[in-house]
């Protein structure tokens, strides 16, 4: 499993609020290209996020599955991205000192991608993830300035 973790300076609700709107999800999810639609009731568990992935005009379309939700604490997703796979993402939010430590966790769980040492999959997936934090930062604290 990949873990990387980011301080945001803004509470976890805010944070969390960023989460819940899966149109966000674009925005900060390194590879994801274009929503195509979110299911009404997102983040509730069994929900789902409607995506395409890649560069156009190469764009795959998939989805991405609520598998645990804790309001303003933690999200728990199957993300899709065939013809690579599926992985399990753990986003959890814990209030700090001017903020919140966000960390999030990934681990291929099914297709080519599980078949790829954890080692290897942390080289590719820990800047990949660093960057995705990055992203969701710049979008709950440009968003709330």
């Amino acid at each position: 499993m990949t873990e990387v973790t980011r301080f945001v300076a803004a509470p976890p609700a805010a944070v969390f609020a960023t989460l819940a709107d899966g149109w966000n999800y674009a925005l900060w999810v390194v590879g994801a290209a274009h929503m195509r639609t979110v299911d009404p009731d997102f983040p509730a568990v069994g929900s789902r996020l409607h995506h395409s992935v890649g560069v156009w005009p190469l764009l795959l379309e998939d989805t991405t599955e609520v598998l645990e939700v804790e309001p303003d604490r933690r999200l728990v997703l199957r993300a899709r991205g065939w013809p690579t796979g599926e992985a399990r993402v753990a986003i959890e939010l814990v209030a700090v000192a001017g903020g919140t430590r966000v960390r999030l966790s990934e681990e291929a769980t099914s297709g080519p991608g599980a078949l790829v040492p954890g080692v290897v999959q942390s080289l590719v997936l820990a800047p990949r993830n660093r960057e995705a934090l990055a992203r969701l930062d710049a979008v709950v604290t440009d968003r709330g300035a």
